[in-house]
């Protein structure tokens, strides 16, 4: 499949669900299936770029999810660091810009030097947004906004704007074109709740560390299928006027 060959969406989320269930069904503990997951993470990333997506945002934790079991949530903090660590020298020398999003005040101080040093180092990269979602949640950062508009009239735009410098992104996010989740469950999991008011959804059987190029290349000839109306009639009821 060439890039020109579809209707590209600009804009790709995903929510990568499914890593326990997948170590579960090996007889693995849960951390192995985060690790593999890490995996699809790194191969969903490099199939993005090569099919020209301008920016992917990726659902890695969520701010329910310091509800799970101390011992999973601290191996996953080990691994979001690990995996910062590993991937910034890959994010520059493709050009890739990493924001992580979500707060910050409750991750360790060490993943947060991490996400910073990540951040700095990569800034400048032009061939794709790459925004991975830590301690993320879409209704907090919603909240967040309307609380820094303080009753302000603003624009859509504007109110983006805020939304973003809640969620530390230092652009505001394009909305989203096209919603994956893996795992199974049809659910939103309060993920980019703003951003994501239009987006095309798209729900998969697939557990996350299953997911691959051929995967994310299946989503986006099903997002091509879909006729994107925003509110108007579909195309054949359209008429000009006389």
């Amino acid at each position: 499949m060439g890039k020109s060959s579809l209707q590209m969406p600009t804009h790709v989320a995903i929510v990568m669900d499914g890593n326990g269930r997948w170590a579960e069904q090996r007889g693995l503990p849960r951390a192995a299936g985060h690790r593999a997951g890490a995996d699809a993470v790194r191969r969903t990333v490099q199939a993005a770029r090569a099919q020209g997506i301008a920016m992917l945002s990726l659902y890695a934790f969520s701010a329910d999810n310091w509800r799970r079991p101390q011992s999973e949530v601290d191996a996953l903090l080990v691994l979001f660091d690990r995996f910062l660590q590993a991937e910034t020298s890959t994010c520059i020398e493709q050009e890739i810009a990493l924001t992580v999003l979500g707060r910050r005040d409750r991750l360790p101080a060490a993943l947060q030097r991490s996400v910073d040093r990540a951040e700095r180092a990569t800034a400048g990269g032009r061939s794709m947004r790459l925004r991975i979602a830590i301690d993320h949640s879409g209704r907090d950062a919603i909240l967040g906004a309307a609380q820094a508009a303080g009753g302000t009239a603003m624009s859509r735009e504007r109110f983006a704007d805020l939304v973003a410098s809640v969620d530390h992104d230092p652009h505001p996010a394009v909305p989203v074109d096209l919603y994956v989740r893996t795992g199974g469950e049809r659910r939103l999991s309060d993920f980019l709740l703003w951003e994501a008011a239009y987006a095309e959804l798209l729900f998969l059987d697939l557990l996350w560390p299953d997911f691959g190029g051929a995967d994310l290349e299946s989503a986006l000839t099903d997002y091509a299928t879909r006729e994107r109306r925003f509110g108007a009639l579909p195309t054949h009821l359209r008429r000009v006027p006389a």
